[in-house]
Order: C-alpha cells, then sequence, then structure tokens
C-alpha cells in the first residue's frame, strides 16, 4: 500500500518553479509591500489544495512573490480572508492549531536538512529544524530559530472582530542566509543559478463564535475537530508537508527584478 500510493504520488506531481530576482531598492520589512521591487515581483500561481486536483479550489484564495539579495531571502503572501484571528502571541507555540503562513525550505534539495516557519495573523511565530522527514524517523528541533528573521503582517480588516468580515492579511518577511544553519550545516549565500526546494503552506480552520471569540469547529458526533484546510503553492499529492521532493523549485536569478 506504502509503495504504491508513493509510485502514484510521483507519478502525478510536477513540482513548480519560481524565478526569483535581485531586489532593485531597499524593501522595508512592515506588511505594505509598497516598494518598486515588491510591485515588479511576480506573484505566484494561486494556492491550491495539498492534494492537488483530488480536491475543490481553496474557498480563499493565496498568493506568494519573492525577491533576494546578498543577505536575505524575501518573501510576501497575501491571503484572502474573510475573519482574520490569532490568539497564539508567544513564541513557538504551536502555531498551525491557528490559521497560519508556512515556509519550507531545503536549500541542496537532499530532502533532508530542511527548515520550517510558521507564522499567525499577530506576527507570531514558530521555526524548527527537520534533520530528516517523520516518516524515516526525523525528530524536529522546535529550539531552532531563524536568527535575525524580520517579519511583519499587515491587515484589511479587524483582527478577531466577528461581526464583520474582513478582506486579506499580508506577510512580509526578510529570512537571513547566515540564518539557515544547524551544527555543522551551513548554508550558501545563493549565486545566479542556485536552485533551492521550496514550498508554501496555509493552513485554515472551520471556525464557530464561543462567547466572543473564534474556536476551531467540531464534529457534534465525535466531538472531534473537523479536518484543516491545507492550501500550498506546489501539490504535494498527498496531506503531508514533510515530503521535500514534492516541493516546488526557488530558482534564484542574478539580475534585478524588472
Amino acid at each position: 500500500m506504502y509503495c504504491h500510493q508513493f509510485y502514484t504520488v510521483a507519478q502525478s506531481i510536477v513540482p513548480k518553479k519560481y524565478n526569483c530576482y535581485r531586489v532593485r531598492d531597499k524593501v522595508k520589512i512592515d506588511g505594505k509591500l509598497d516598494e518598486k521591487s515588491w510591485e515588479k515581483a511576480e506573484w505566484t500561481d494561486y494556492f491550491v489544495d495539498i492534494e492537488g486536483d483530488k480536491q475543490a479550489k481553496p474557498i480563499q484564495s493565496t498568493r506568494a512573490k519573492m525577491l533576494w539579495d546578498d543577505e536575505y531571502l524575501y518573501i510576501a503572501a497575501l491571503l484572502e480572508e474573510e475573519h482574520i484571528w490569532a490568539y497564539q502571541s508567544v513564541k513557538d507555540q504551536i502555531v498551525f492549531h491557528e490559521n497560519d503562513f508556512e515556509v519550507f525550505i531545503d536549500p541542496d534539495g537532499d530532502t533532508n536538512n530542511y527548515f520550517e516557519l510558521e507564522i499567525n495573523a499577530i506576527n507570531n511565530t514558530f521555526d524548527l529544524f527537520i534533520p530528516t522527514p517523520y516518516r524515516h524517523g526525523g525528530q524536529p528541533d522546535h529550539d531552532w530559530n531563524v536568527e535575525g528573521l524580520k517579519s511583519a503582517i499587515s491587515i484589511d480588516g479587524t483582527l478577531n472582530d466577528a461581526s464583520d468580515k474582513d478582506k486579506h492579511w499580508i506577510v512580509e518577511l526578510a529570512i537571513p542566509f547566515k540564518a539557515l544553519k544547524y551544527d555543522d550545516l551551513l548554508t550558501p549565500v545563493p549565486r545566479e543559478g542556485t536552485e533551492w526546494r521550496l514550498n508554501f503552506s496555509r493552513v485554515n480552520w472551520k471556525t464557530e463564535i464561543v462567547e466572543g471569540k473564534y474556536q476551531r469547529k467540531k464534529d457534534p458526533d465525535t466531538g472531534k475537530l473537523l479536518p484543516e484546510y491545507n492550501w500550498v503553492w506546489s501539490p504535494q499529492g498527498i496531506i503531508d508537508m514533510h515530503w521535500p521532493e514534492y516541493w516546488g523549485y526557488l530558482i534564484f536569478k542574478g539580475s534585478k527584478v524588472k
């Protein structure tokens, strides 16, 4: 069963590619995306369900774009959302227990020694290092941090207010290349033509309002949480982000964004 599933997925998944250009001007991490560089950078395709065409299209849209310079990988994402909420405010809480945006990076593309960053709508982060995928017995290091990370959120709407409908929230990140290290493992600064494996995931939960606060909705018959939506840039084919071989390709271009 396991081998057959792997073969079927491997035959059907075509990882997406993104050409990442160098910045033209200094990027201020404020969640506004009003620099010329961001205006010129191409959006990714709209995110799809993690299983790809097996499931319906997401009910809310998500896109991302990227830039780089000699110090940082810059990531921006726009998440359409009618109800923007987040309560987890302590660093390294399990952010995906609420709605979040997630980044997965495998710089050398060997499917091992990769990095994960999660962020919610109040700019709280959860980051970890995974030496090998969970299916191979990998044990994540939750104490690892993206040292020097710059992050910002902007919201078009009202946070944690169920009385109205919101429009979207924007995530803006600057990830230092020098932070992508673990013990003796170092990530070289990219050059023109460098390729990384990378993917984005958006977790969205079905919610209900209890005493004025958003809560994840439960199945009334079983009392268990209803499954979350998982929307991604490059589809995995299975409900599991921890198959780095299915992530997309990030291709660093030497020229500045036009």
